[in-house]
């Protein structure tokens, strides 16, 4: 009970000062509890580095609290908070002695400059870079999906263009004082720059991002499925096997980082739907060879909006991968975190309603195409999902095998996470969703893959725990949205 006062005078906070400070004060939230079976995680039933064995089942749970402190139309701001996902029985679903696990979701102002429609928005908030459809492909591959402390403009300049654009400290590792008397780069910071053109039936959206890395920023932060049963680090997105190669790290104290790319959706021919996106990315280029990385990313996609009760979609992506070489550095995109998947596909970790039961395929170094039939409906309030996935790998067999001698297994590159041109994986996923309320509903979400791996690249181990079955998840629960 201790534990859950701060909450309450929140709250009771919350109440008393909406007529002082604000003229309004909404609040939203949304709830998910879930159980999940899961067998054969990550091919082998083993998590990252294959030290730990699986928990086939898992009760999770997650709640978000959102709040809108709005003084005027101009002016407002969003303080949210979060129980990020965790399973019942620990943490803080132990019994009678939880850990407190109440994180900071959001925290940011939203202003207009006065007299002009230049908006503003300053603190720890959700931005991304450009899509072309986010019903597809969810958010862009470099970075979105995700919140980080920014300062972001956004300027109308003509009928249908605007500039929207700003500054990113995505990592300061020692905060404001560095660790002894000497100076250190620490920070990875982002510049970002947007154009997003809006015309009857076109859109087309040029974006370009620049980094600047320091040298002693700690890469080994976890990022996305970091905290589950799949490894993912800063360095796994932004660096190459090589920089562990004698001589060790960086030359320089500060490494420049660019993006540049464009999203282009056509809806002139509707009922038929058009997407691409195409995006570079290289960083490092002025140091060592063997730590550049670089990379080309692009996706192409279509739907048909004319059914009533269903609407198809196809997709297909292409991205560079690792050449035989590990001293000319990486051919891989770098990026920061993004949750870029094809029309929901439980391999990647996209736009699942349940993302503790994703197989997380990395998005870069690999080609592949889905299918889908989506937002099929027969019945009122009843809809479902059915996804086919196609993924093959574009690393050479050589680098991937290199960088697990370098690394260690499942350290920067994983069986099932990142494949060679003689791997290949497919999966399908069929979920549903029934609305016992207006913002109550009932999902479940089912998957298969099968994969196909180099016993020369991950060894025998590995290889021989996939022969053991295919991944199969069965995930059952509710979501409250309120």
């Amino acid at each position: 009970m201790k534990r859950a006062l701060p909450i309450l005078l929140f709250l009771v906070l919350v109440s008393n000062v909406s007529s002082s400070l604000a003229s309004e004060v909404k609040m939203v939230g949304d709830s998910r509890v879930h159980a999940t079976s899961f067998t054969q995680r990550n091919f082998t039933g083993w998590n990252a580095n294959a030290t730990q064995t699986e928990d086939a089942f898992t009760i999770w749970q997650r709640f978000r609290l959102r709040t809108d402190f709005i003084a005027n139309e101009n002016l407002k701001f969003r303080f949210s908070m979060r129980v990020n996902n965790t399973a019942w029985g620990n943490g803080t679903y132990t019994v009678d002695n939880p850990a407190v696990a109440i994180q900071v979701w959001q925290a940011y102002l939203q202003f207009k400059w006065p007299g002009t429609d230049a908006e503003f928005i300053v603190g720890y908030q959700d931005w991304a870079l450009p899509i072309s459809s986010d019903a597809i492909f969810n958010t862009n591959p470099v970075f979105g999906g995700t919140r980080s402390a920014a300062a972001v403009f956004n300027v109308p300049v003509a009928n249908g263009v605007k500039v929207v654009g700003g500054f990113s400290r995505f990592i300061d590792s020692n905060r404001d004082f560095d660790p002894t008397t000497t100076q250190v780069s620490d920070e990875i910071d982002g510049y970002f720059l947007t154009l997003p053109i809006t015309l009857e039936g076109f859109s087309a959206t040029p974006w370009a991002m620049i980094g600047v890395v320091g040298r002693d920023a700690d890469f080994l932060t976890g990022i996305g499925l970091a905290n589950s049963s799949v490894g993912q680090t800063l360095a796994s997105n932004l660096l190459s096997a090589g920089t562990v190669v004698a001589p060790l790290g960086f030359r320089n104290n500060q490494n420049l980082y660019w993006w540049a790319g464009a999203a282009l959706s056509l809806t002139a021919l509707d009922p038929f739907k058009f997407y691409a996106d195409v995006m570079y990315g290289q960083g490092n280029a002025s140091d060592r060879g063997k730590n550049l990385r670089g990379g080309l990313f692009f996706d192409v996609a279509a739907e048909y909006t004319g059914f009533d009760f269903m609407t198809p979609q196809v997709a297909f992506w292409y991205s560079t991968g690792e050449d035989s070489s590990t001293t000319n550095g990486s051919e891989r995109m770098p990026s920061v975190v993004g949750y870029w998947g094809p029309s929901t596909s439980f391999l990647f970790d996209s736009s699942q309603a349940y993302n503790r039961s994703v197989m997380g395929v990395n998005n870069v170094g690999n080609w592949g195409f889905s299918a889908s039939l989506n937002k099929v409906s027969f019945i009122q309030d009843l809809t479902h999902r059915l996804t086919f996935t196609f993924v093959r790998g574009t690393n050479s067999p050589r680098a991937l095998r290199t960088a697990n001698r370098l690394t260690g297994m499942g350290v920067y590159v994983q069986m099932g996470r990142d494949l060679t041109t003689e791997e290949y994986l497919v999966a399908v996923n069929f979920d549903h969703q029934y609305n016992i309320y207006e913002n109550l509903a009932l999902i479940v979400e089912t998957g298969w893959a099968h994969g196909d791996f180099q016993q020369s690249v991950w060894g025998r181990r590995l290889v021989q725990a996939n022969n053991n079955g295919d991944p199969i998840k069965v995930a059952v629960g509710l979501r409250y949205q309120f």
